[in-house]
This record gives structure tokens, C-alpha cells and sequence, in this order.
């Protein structure tokens, strides 16, 4: 510990400082001119978090940002898009960024609170387009958590504007899909590295598939689908052939598969596929789970690494849970939002050695259910 009176170096403060958030960054850089020095370094500021309560700051945010803005290279931004003071902070944060920032890497937003009732997201969608047209070295966009309809205009964007992109995820809580295929496929054309895409069923087509599984393709990591809109619900089935060939050229991807309750029973049985090798599967269907689960127990036990599973209680369900921790051992996460009989827990305990976490309640507790880690 520095004795009263002297300074810590430089390069301590600066470790320290970046792990700060933004409003103690702030605070920091007002103690004395070499705190602010420290404060302003760009490791400082290479992974930046901002939070919803900081975006609230009004007249401080913008400001001092503008002096580090360069030196931010990976940026999670989170805003509440029914705080007005909250979500013009973010949209004008983004449009500065779009100014000032060509070396921006990776860009991840997060809505929290709730959604005004048709909000089409209109001035945060403008300022992610600009950023798009001005981050060419933007290798990372993460808009999972954009609570607005995603169109082609924004894919064709990234497509034109960010060629090194390596991952890209629209696969958000939208009840519309407005994703083409067509506009995937142009994607994947004009970004070859890409290796992590996350989408809703609608915009995956086979050609799609195709591309992904030519010989020249750069290595594919992962592939997020989540089937939650009346789109997806319609779409028509990805020819088994196309995953077989993909899983050949990619014997090491990954694919996480949500389905919600607008998926219909006759859908789930298209959409879930002995060709696609599936690790992470999340059920929240308003029909028949029991049959899924044991169609991932049957042809998912070489890949399956984690299940989300939100149903009602009942000992077919419990069964069918039984069956999967039989045959899946290479599980890592169970998450099972409804109450168990002793055996499903005994049984992925004991026969699921690389289980990491799970979510198995004996009896009922109030919300929210926490996981339990496995020591």
C-alpha cells in the first residue's frame, strides 16, 4: 500500500481504472491531474461498459467520452428504451461513434426495462446503421437484445460496410421477422470469415447452407436459431442433405436452437433434425415438449451440451428428462423451469459427470430460480 503522500504508478492506476464503471472512471479522473491522466489512457478504455444509470447522466456522458472515444474498441452498451433521457444518451453516444470510431472491434447493445408499445426503434436502428457504415474493422455486432424488428437494410448494412465480421447476431425478441434469406446469403458472400451468425429460422435458407459448406469457407463456429415468430413458423423445412454437408465441412459447429410457443406442433417436428448437430437446446412450447426432449435424448447425445426446458410438471416429462441424462454425457447445463420427481436429479447427477450447473427444483420456491453449481 502507497504510503500518504506518494502516488501510484501510472501503469497500477491504469489496471485499476479499467475495471471501474463508467461513473467511477468519472469520479477517478476528478481526483487530481495524474488520476486523470491514468483515466484517460487508452487501455482504459478498450473494453468499455456502459450502463443504463449512466446513460441517465445527461450533459456528463457524451462529454467525457469524447476525449477516449478512439481508444474504445469493444463496447457493450445497455439503455432503457422507455427512459427518454436513457435512450437519447445511447442513440447520441452511437452516432458520435459512428464519427469518431473506425477501430471500433466488437459493439454489443442491451435493452432493459420495457419496450413502449409500438416502438419501432427507429432512432437507435439509424444510429446502428451509422455505425455500420463507418466501423470497417467491426468483427463483432451483437443485437440480441434489441427488443425492435431487425430488417434487410441493416444486414445488407454490415454486409457492405464491416467485410471483417465475425460474428453477427439478429436472433432477437422480435415478434416479426424481416430478415430475408436473400439478404443472409448476401452476407455471408460479402463477410468470409464470419464464423458465429444468430438468426431467426425465416432468414436460414439451404442455399444458405451451401455456402456455409463450401471447401473454401473459413472455419464456422456457431449457428443460433431461434424460432419464436409466425415467419419462422412457416418456414419450410432446411433439407437434411444441406446439414449433413455442413457438419462435414464444420465438424466442430455448434448449433443452439430456441423455440418458442408460437411454434407450432408440426413445426417443431421440422425444425429439429437428426442432421443438425445441436449443443444447446431451449424449449418453451405451449404444446408437447415431452416428444422433443426425447427426440434430442435419441439423436442429440454426441453434441447436446445444454438444455433450457419451461413446461408443466408431469411424469412423462420427468421421464423423458431421465432418458436424456442416460444418454447425453457430455451435458453440461440442465435447466428445468417447473418441479421434478428425486430421480431426474439423481439421475443427470449421477450419469452427467461434466455437469456444470442445473436448474432442478424438488419442490416449488418463489422466483427466480437460481442454478446450482456442481462443485
Amino acid at each position: 500500500m502507497a504510503e500518504p503522500g506518494e502516488q501510484l504508478p501510472e501503469e497500477v492506476l491504469v489496471l485499476i481504472f479499467r475495471h471501474l464503471p463508467l461513473r467511477d472512471r468519472v469520479a477517478a479522473a476528478r481526483v487530481c491531474r495524474a488520476w486523470a491522466v491514468a483515466a484517460a489512457c487508452s487501455v482504459v478504455w478498450r473494453d468499455t461498459t456502459i450502463r443504463s444509470c449512466d446513460c441517465e447522466r445527461e450533459g456528463t456522458l457524451l462529454p467525457y467520452l469524447t476525449a477516449s472515444m478512439d481508444h474504445v474498441h469493444n463496447l457493450r452498451l445497455e439503455f432503457e428504451p422507455s427512459r427518454e433521457p436513457s435512450r437519447r444518451a445511447a442513440t447520441e453516444l452511437l452516432t458520435a461513434l459512428a464519427g469518431r470510431t473506425p477501430g471500433l472491434r466488437s459493439l454489443r447493445l442491451e435493452c432493459c426495462g420495457e419496450k413502449p408499445l409500438f416502438d419501432a426503434g427507429r432512432d437507435i436502428l439509424d444510429a446502428v446503421h451509422a455505425v455500420c457504415r463507418a466501423a470497417c474493422a467491426l468483427r463483432h455486432l451483437d443485437l440480441r437484445r434489441l427488443p425492435f424488428t431487425l430488417d434487410d437494410a441493416l444486414v445488407l448494412q454490415a454486409a457492405r460496410g464491416c467485410p471483417e465480421l465475425r460474428s453477427l447476431f439478429l436472433d432477437n425478441c422480435t415478434l416479426v421477422g424481416s430478415v430475408r434469406p436473400d439478404s443472409v446469403l448476401q452476407l455471408l458472400e460479402a463477410c468470409p470469415r464470419l464464423r458465429a451468425l444468430g438468426l431467426h429460422l425465416a432468414s436460414l435458407s439451404g442455399t444458405a447452407l451451401q455456402v456455409l459448406a463450401a471447401p473454401d469457407r473459413a472455419p464456422f463456429a456457431l449457428l443460433a436459431l431461434r424460432c419464436a415468430c409466425p415467419e419462422d413458423a412457416r418456414a419450410p423445412p432446411l433439407p437434411e442433405e444441406a446439414w449433413a454437408a455442413v457438419r462435414r465441412r464444420h465438424p466442430g459447429l455448434a448449433v443452439e436452437l430456441e423455440l418458442e410457443p408460437a411454434l407450432p406442433a408440426e413445426s417443431v417436428t421440422r425444425v429439429l433434425q437428426p442432421a443438425v448437430p445441436v449443443a444447446a437446446l431451449r424449449l418453451s412450447l405451449s404444446g408437447d415438449t415431452v416428444g422433443p426432449v426425447c427426440f434430442a435424448a435419441r439423436h442429440y447425445a454426441a453434441t447436446l451440451r445444454a438444455l433450457e426446458v419451461r413446461a408443466a410438471a408431469s411424469a412423462e416429462l420427468d421421464a423423458a428428462l431421465e432418458l436424456l441424462a442416460a444418454r447425453c454425457a457430455g451435458l453440461r447445463e440442465v435447466h428445468c423451469f417447473c418441479v421434478v420427481r428425486p430421480s431426474v436429479l439423481h439421475a443427470f447427477r449421477t450419469q452427467c459427470p461434466r455437469l456444470r450447473s442445473y436448474t432442478l427444483k424438488l419442490t416449488r420456491e418463489p422466483h427466480p430460480w437460481l442454478p446450482t453449481p456442481v462443485a
